[in-house]
């Protein structure tokens, strides 16, 4: 057993060991420290170019993960090429199944602006060609030669019917045939008057020439439709000439890109199939420079069927290097794009320029940060992403066509090739889980970078952290820390770490801390962050989270919940705990029973029996158990009866660091000597006796002192810790100070042998070479004890044979 220094208590940094005033400016981005093995592991995936070396990034909350990976990704991002564009455009053949065009990098915006600028100059030109006087000239000569064949067919016929004396007579009901006598149409009655032979011979004329008329009729549709298939030739010619000259405007560089060159020949022909539209749209232009009827798609669907639907897009001189997206909230549609749809007429339509890109549409080429948890808990939002990156392409499917909730007419767009690299954020139990029970993701996610929680306190992370800290106070706009200032934020780092030779990598705690800081040094009008500010925004954090720590210790200074400071009991101890609320953890002192009779060898841990301890602490009441089995009597059978409790306790208790605690609680009884109320006591036990390190310690020894405190320190008092917890030593001044002005005690012990002599004064006892432990020791009381209850249940067993025989006779 060692009574703890002064000096170990709280190992603080020195002021001078730093500069006085942190240097300005500071880089806005540092590197964490301590992170060697997760950049490595960041570097190796953003870097690798084989497929599927997908990235997934574990660690604890706060410890500046995505600022790290987005630091790491936009560095080899802008050493990559600008990725490609693309584009939706109408399917002219089957518009259910939108094309998607591949561009090179800043092209999409081009030919979506000269798409744009050629509709809207043949809304123009085609109306003002077909208004011309050539075109007009044209049409009215096609027309007036098919009038005139007409006419021509008809007078030819009327010529022959009257050199054989028959007429043509064009009446109200159509075209009639008579005979002509004398030059004049031959009278009904009068043709009564002739002879039959020349009614025969007038009949089988105008029969005849019947017969030929109804010909020369039939060849005039014929004419007609020649004509306007004329008409329409001329149509398309005019328009193609119109369409090709515009086409021709189109910039060489695009028409150059076979994909172009292939949706502009499509469209140049389904223009000219539909040069009407045009025609319609010129009645009723406006004045904008892009008629609202062509632009507005929903106003008129007809001529959305010429517009660009630009996916992504990177302009040539804008975004450099490979796109990194982070997506905050990666639904199904947010991750793969979406279709949406339009009321209209009472249905729901769509069309190719209703389809919205995802967020890999816009990191495709480069990198896309996801947090994991909320992938997983989005509806087909992690089944979309594995299948789009196993398929390696990008396919558009809604959520109401997934779960079936959809029957309106919808579009099948080309799938859109995938080369993406994606790193996933979340925890290392996620990751475990993920590993375990989704065959895909080991497949997918090869790489892991796992983030330290803490580093190596020396003088080159002392340096590095410093380094880091300074960087994110300019980053927040922040004053600078001054040497003191930063030495005591360091001082937090340490303490966040629990570890006196460990900082804690909680960069965010970290920061806050620093922008609490520093509204307490602006309220102050300083220029700096003093140690004071920084002790100011630990105080005022405390102070705003210990409402229930206060409460708690507020029953126990009133005497309702019973804990002794003073004082000595038999089979008592005070054990300490802590209770954590959130990010906030205290410490609190709690009485721990012990009672002890004859018995079969049963250790009733009573927490356990009425199920509010914790399966670590019932492992803690085994282990100990098995140390007083095979540790004493051991030529006589175990014959205990005891029961352990905590005092007061409501709640639920895990965790064996009060294994030790009871086990003093016990040999007290047994031995029955008394234990000093003033010291408290943590620490798991093995079977062995040795007393093992716990966590928590530092709250444990402040919860602890922070009560005998209000009670009153009389310098007794005091707290028994494992030692090998004396490196995570980190308290805070107010216990330091009472300990270096001798009112307060911190001792550390190796074996339960060191502990219970210092609790109850008397020495614990070592087996001589008899086999006995010494005479009046703590050990040789407990043997004695135990011998005598095997005693005690001995008889009490020959007795009860003896009266169960006699009842038999």
């Amino acid at each position: 057993m060692i009574e703890v220094s002064t000096s170990t208590l709280c190992k603080r940094h020195d002021p001078n060991a730093f500069t006085a005033t942190v240097p300005e400016p500071v880089a806005e981005t540092v590197s964490l420290v301590g992170q060697d093995r997760s950049r490595e592991a960041i570097q190796l995936s953003a870097s690798i170019r084989h497929d599927l070396f997908n990235l997934f990034v574990t660690g604890p909350a706060g410890s500046g993960r995505h600022a790290e990976v987005l630091g790491i990704l936009r560095e080899h991002a802008a050493d990559r090429p600008v990725p490609v564009d693309w584009v939706y455009v109408n399917n002219f053949d089957d518009p259910q199944k939108p094309r998607a065009l591949e561009l090179p990098a800043g092209k999409a915006i081009m030919l979506r602006d000269c798409m744009q600028k050629l509709v809207d100059d043949l809304a123009n030109d085609i109306p003002a060609l077909f208004e011309s006087d050539e075109y007009q000239s044209q049409r009215r000569l096609i027309e007036e030669e098919v009038e005139q064949s007409q006419e021509t067919a008809m007078a030819e016929f009327a010529d022959r019917a009257q050199s054989e004396n028959i007429a043509l007579l064009r009446t109200p009901m159509g075209f009639m045939l008579t005979a002509i006598r004398e030059g004049k149409p031959l009278k009904t009655e009068d043709y009564g008057r002739l002879p039959e032979q020349e009614q025969a011979e007038v009949d089988e004329k105008i029969a005849r020439f019947q017969e030929q008329l109804a010909e020369v009729m039939r060849e005039a549709p014929k004419l007609e439709r020649q004509g306007r298939n004329r008409i329409e030739q001329l149509n398309a010619d005019m328009a193609e000439r119109a369409v090709s000259a515009r086409i021709e405007e189109v910039a060489t560089e695009l028409r150059g890109i076979e994909s172009v060159a292939s949706y502009l020949t499509d469209a140049q022909a389904d223009i000219i199939a539909n040069a009407e539209l045009f025609l319609k749209s010129g009645k009723d232009r406006n004045d904008g420079p892009f008629p609202e009827a062509i632009r507005k798609y929903h106003q008129d669907p007809e001529f959305g069927r010429y517009a660009i639907n630009v996916m992504v897009s990177h302009a040539e001189n804008g975004d450099l290097g490979a796109p990194v997206e982070m997506e905050d909230l990666p639904t199904l549609d947010r991750l793969t794009g979406r279709i949406e749809h339009v009321s209209h007429m009472g249905s729901l339509m769509t069309n190719f320029t209703m389809i919205k890109p995802g967020a890999l549409h816009r990191a495709n080429g480069g990198y896309l940060i996801l947090d994991a948890r909320r992938v997983l808990v989005e509806p087909f939002a992690w089944d979309a992403l594995k299948r789009c990156l196993k398929n390696r392409r990008i396919t558009i499917t809604s959520l109401a066509e997934r779960i079936s909730l959809a029957s309106t007419i919808t579009l099948e767009p080309d799938p859109i090739p995938l080369s993406v690299r994606v790193v996933l954020v979340g925890d290392r139990v996620l990751h475990a889980l993920l590993v375990m029970f989704d065959p895909d993701f080991a497949e997918l996610f090869k790489v892991q970078a796992d983030f330290e929680e803490s580093v190596d306190r020396n003088g080159e992370s002392s340096a590095g952290m410093s380094g880091l800290l300074a960087s994110q106070a300019a980053r927040e706009n922040l004053r600078p820390l001054n040497a003191a200032g930063m030495a005591r934020l360091l001082d937090e780092a340490v303490r966040i770490a629990e570890d006196s030779r460990k900082y804690s990598l909680r960069v965010e705690a970290l920061t806050d801390l620093m922008c609490e800081a520093d509204h307490y040094a602006s309220q102050r009008s300083a220029d700096v962050i003093d140690a004071a500010d920084i002790a100011a925004a630990v105080d005022a954090q405390d102070r705003r989270a210990s409402r229930i720590r206060d409460r708690m210790h507020e029953a126990i200074t009133r005497g309702t919940i019973l804990i002794d400071t003073s004082g000595e009991k038999v089979g008592q101890v005070n054990g300490l705990s802590v209770i954590g609320l959130g990010d906030y953890v205290f410490g609190r002192p709690s009485r721990i029973t012990a009672r002890v009779r004859m018995g079969a060898g049963k250790l009733i841990d009573i927490e356990r029996e009425v199920e509010l301890g914790g399966p670590l602490h019932s492992k803690g009441v085994m282990i100990l158990s098995g140390y007083l089995a095979a540790t004493f009597a051991l030529d006589v059978p175990f014959s205990l009866h005891a029961s352990l409790v905590f005092e007061q306790s409501y709640g639920g208790v895990d965790g064996d660091s009060a294994s030790s605690t009871e086990l003093y609680a016990l040999l007290s009884a047994l031995s029955g000597l008394p234990i000093d109320q003033g010291v408290a006591v943590t620490g798991s036990v093995n079977q062995a006796g040795e007393v093992q390190a716990i966590g928590g310690v530092n709250q444990k020894i402040e919860g602890f002192f922070d009560i005998c405190a209000a009670k009153g320190l009389s310098g007794k008092q005091g707290v028994i810790i494992p030692k090998t917890n004396i490196d995570h030593l980190m308290l805070r001044p107010r216990v330091v100070e009472a300990v270096a002005a001798g009112m307060f005690r911190i001792l550390a012990v190796e074996t339960v042998e060191e502990g219970i002599e210092a609790l109850t004064g008397v020495p614990a006892g070592k087996r001589g070479p008899d086999g006995a432990f010494e005479a009046g020791s703590v050990y040789a009381r407990v043997e004695e004890r135990l011998r005598d209850f095997a005693e005690q249940r001995r008889k009490f067993g020959r007795n009860k044979q003896v009266n169960s025989e006699e009842g038999t006779r």
